[in-house]
């Protein structure tokens, strides 16, 4: 009997801990204490927290990863997954992959601009050095976070490059990977992946979904566990 295939949960967080004075509570507020609660129950179900270089193997070799493990993303580089997610995971021995937006790094989530979200910092270089340091990724989440589907073949092709580019020459390592705002890959995913290809990742996530089996998974549209406060993690996982 062959043995059963890889299970991967990548879960997809935003901001851990309060909103900054002045700000509102929104879904994609989660508190230090539910964050961990979160990484404890995987832990607890058998999940095996991966850091980036072993889920490049896993995606080249599934049969390198354990039955089930698990994938901790942050989306924006808020500077709070350094302030308040961080200490969390160093306590519990989690690595994880943070995706930032190039314009932004040392500034604010203009992009939320209109009052749906309350403004937060992004991580600076320095804040996106420690996260490194301690065993989180710093990985491209686009240059200006756009929508996908409203650029054009040549935007699409520099948002991919440049925020590789500059990611890489900071972070003095190669970049790989890629997660597209709002989960959009754009109007024609066939020229989304070539262009992924052409620019050097080697895999790119969108944001929702469910849990990503191994090898059957498009390593260029992997979904997410959307998590927030109120997020059902042990039916998201469905397990059997």
């Amino acid at each position: 009997m062959n043995p059963p295939s890889p299970q991967v949960a990548i879960l997809s967080y935003h901001k851990i801990g309060p909103p900054l004075p002045g700000g509102w509570e929104t879904w994609y507020y989660i508190s230090k204490q539910i964050f961990e609660q979160q990484l404890r129950l995987l832990a607890e179900r058998g999940y095996e927290f991966l850091d980036l270089p072993r889920f490049y193997r896993g995606l080249d070799d599934p049969s390198s990863l354990p039955a089930k493990s698990a994938l901790i993303t942050f989306d924006d580089a808020y500077r709070n997954n350094l302030t308040a997610a961080l200490p969390v995971m160093i306590r519990l021995g989690v690595p994880g992959v943070v995706f930032v937006p190039t314009n932004y790094i040392g500034g604010m989530n203009v992009w939320d601009s209109g009052g749906q979200e309350p403004d937060e910092e992004i991580c600076d270089w320095n804040d996106l050095l420690n996260l490194e340091r301690y065993g989180v990724a710093v990985e491209s989440h686009s240059v200006s976070h756009p929508s996908f589907s409203t650029l054009t073949p040549e935007q699409h092709e520099m948002e991919l490059r440049r925020s590789k580019e500059t990611l890489e020459a900071k972070l003095g390592r190669t970049v790989e990977f890629f997660a597209y705002p709002y989960g959009d890959a754009g109007n024609d995913f066939a020229f989304s992946e070539t262009m992924l290809k052409k620019v050097g990742y080697r895999a790119a996530c969108l944001y929702g979904g469910g849990v990503v089996t191994l090898p059957s998974a498009d390593r260029f549209r992997l979904e997410r566990l959307a998590m927030g406060p109120d997020s059902d993690l042990i039916s998201m996982l469905a397990e059997k």
